[in-house]
């Protein structure tokens, strides 16, 4: 009898706690792989401390493969699930695609940021989900204390030393109280010619700060962000993000460069293409984590809407603790599937909640029991600990250098901004140059189908070239140039975007067909897609994003040389999120082309605002 094999989606809590269970479980009797994009499980709670110094990024990643036995990690974004062939398709990270059969499949795909409708903010604004845009923020608040301490003009000072977080749950509290912190820190070295000191501001729409929790702790927590000068506005939030700052609900502009989105998550949109039930974006599961009608198909984790059995007609919210004790139940219920052991129905008991202030500030309510101050912030931390499935020894060692040492207030420069868009749907993943894009492919696939059935033409009645599927013909708007057209003839005895003889590695050829990727040099490297340096230097300002309406961002180009929204599939349900799929910025023209290891450089801005590197 073969050995039953099990499939799961995503490695957040739900799916890390789920794996490393049935690692144990199993005895090795079925095959376990895990889907991730990335080979780290994030302990999401620390992630505003790296993002104030306090930690390094490594210190809340815990390795996959180091800590999961027996389980097979496989990365790369499921693309869609087929129910009835029991197959999950997926992409890799390097735009390769693969097939994963299942017997038992358990969804855990986390979430994703949660847009509103709100005009500019999804130009302007970053979400805080996952390590890419920690570092973004990290370096982003550094470089801004840098430019205001040395601007003479009072009203840029003023701007860039305001720092506006929307949402007061748990993560925009803490990025807010860790934040001033942190920049009052900087100012303190290098204060500003003005005299001016960083202003952190805290909206949300809600009545109070940290809504879902205890009204005492609510009040701890806002005396605190008080206390270090945070301005904290309870029923007030943004109406519109422009380039230079935001205006309010309540009629009242703020310049700033900073806008923290903070509001909240959704559940990841790959469970939204199954066309099973749902309740408010969730997969609706039984008690027992289990898709009713489908006995191979388990949830948990924030896409699942797992009934309350403490109250009767409530789901368990979307938190870290329930997803972590969601993956526990999940296993235990999938191996019983197999014949091994009983089932449970999930029941939790609350435990309390903790938040950490920074410093030694903290609201914590363990076991009921309100708290605040020293006392809080010791078991806030202990708790922290306790909770992370490895590099304990690690943290501890940062937090005990953090108390005696100041922390190094540098920039990086290994994320930018264009590469952490809020609209992702990866926010685990930054967006890199030359990668290739899922959605362009697949474009790609059905225009070549198109060309096969009307005989080598494309369904617009120009004929191809008869190049691979999605390369679009000479001469074709996007493609490669004709040899006489000025500008755009490439290098000599060379195919159309492939460096020229004797440059050094990722350097592109010069009149690089614009829109054309470039094939990687003698380094290996991919160099970035898009229009050569001083073709863009000609051409002036990018062209908005096609289709988006969003001003200011170039489509990044795939081999397809189009992308747009994933064709349904015949064989199941594609990944939909509702709107058509982001085909990804484009670095900026004028970007020296990256090398191995190294980050892109900085952004030339062509929205009018000043030259930062970052929006």
């Amino acid at each position: 009898m073969s050995r039953p094999r099990i499939v799961i989606v995503g490695a957040g809590f739900a799916g890390y706690r789920t794996a490393r269970t049935l690692s144990r479980l199993t005895r090795q009797k079925a095959d376990i792989t895990l889907l991730n994009p990335t080979d780290y499980f994030l302990y999401l709670p620390l992630l505003p401390q790296v993002a104030a110094g306090i930690l390094e990024p490594r210190r809340v990643s815990v390795s996959l493969s180091g800590t999961l036995p027996h389980v097979r990690l496989v990365l790369g974004e499921a693309d869609g699930i087929d129910l009835d062939g029991r197959t999950v398709r997926y992409t890799g990270p390097e735009g390769e695609e693969g097939t994963l059969p299942y017997d038992r499949l358990v969804l855990a795909a986390g979430s994703v940021n949660k847009l509103l409708p709100v005009p500019g903010v999804a130009e302007h604004a970053h979400g805080f989900r996952g390590l890419p845009e920690a570092l973004y923020l990290r370096d982003h608040v550094t470089r801004q204390v840098e430019l205001a301490a040395a601007a003479d003009d009072p009203e840029e000072c003023a701007a860039r030393y305001t720092f506006v977080v929307v949402g007061a749950g748990y993560t925009g509290t803490e990025v807010a109280a860790h934040g001033a912190m942190y920049t009052d820190a900087q100012v303190r070295r290098h204060p500003a010619r003005s005299g001016m000191r960083p202003r952190w501001m805290l909206l949300d729409v809600a009545p109070r700060v940290m809504p879902e929790m205890d009204e005492r702790l609510s009040r701890t927590a806002e005396r605190v962000l008080r206390q270090r000068g945070v301005d904290v506005r309870m029923g007030t939030s943004v109406k519109e993000a422009t380039h230079n700052g935001v205006v309010l609900t309540d009629g009242s502009t703020v310049d700033t460069r900073t806008l923290v989105w903070c509001v909240g998550v959704r559940p990841d949109p790959l469970v939204e293409s199954l066309g099973l039930p749902m309740e408010r974006g969730r997969l609706l599961v039984d008690p027992h984590l289990q898709v009713p009608g489908r006995p191979e198909l388990f949830a948990c984790g924030d896409v699942a809407a797992v009934p309350d059995l403490n109250q009767p007609g409530q789901y368990t919210p979307m938190t870290a603790q329930h997803a972590w004790r969601h993956g526990k139940v999940c296993a235990q219920n999938v191996v019983a599937s197999l014949g091994v052991g009983r089932r449970r129905a999930y029941r939790h008991r609350d435990m309390g909640f903790v938040v950490d202030l920074g410093g030694v500030k903290a609201a914590a309510n363990p076991l009921g029991l309100p708290m605040s101050g020293p006392a809080a912030g010791a078991i806030t931390r202990g708790y922290h600990l306790a909770a992370m499935p490895g590099n304990r020894v690690r943290v501890a060692a940062d937090w005990l250098l953090d108390a005696v040492l100041p922390r190094q207030a540098v920039q990086l420069g290994l994320v930018r901004s264009w590469s952490v868009p809020l609209e992702s749907s990866s926010p685990e993943v930054a967006r890199v140059p030359g990668r290739p894009d899922r959605a362009g492919k697949d474009q790609a696939a059905e225009d070549q189908a198109a060309e096969d059935r009307s005989g080598g033409k494309r369904p617009d009645g120009d004929p191809t070239k008869n190049a691979p599927a999605g390369e679009p013909a000479k001469n074709q708007p996007g493609g490669e140039p004709a040899g006489n057209q000025p500008g755009g003839e490439p290098a000599r005895n060379q195919p159309g975007g492939e460096p020229a003889r004797n440059q050094p590695g990722g350097e592109p050829a010069k009149n690089q067909p614009r829109g054309e990727p470039a094939k990687p040099g003698p380094s290996g490297s991919p160099r970035a897609s898009g229009r050569p340096r001083r073709a863009a230097e000609a051409a002036g300002a990018r062209p908005a994003r096609g289709g988006s309406g969003k001003p200011g961002k170039a489509p990044r180009t795939s081999g397809a040389g189009s992308a747009g929204k994933r064709p349904a599939s015949a064989s199941g349900p594609r990944r939909s999120a509702g709107p058509p799929a982001d085909p990804g910025p484009e670095p900026p023209a004028d970007q020296p082309p990256p090398g191995p290891g190294i980050a892109p450089g900085p952004v030339k801005r062509t929205d009018g605002r000043a030259t930062e590197g970052d929006s």
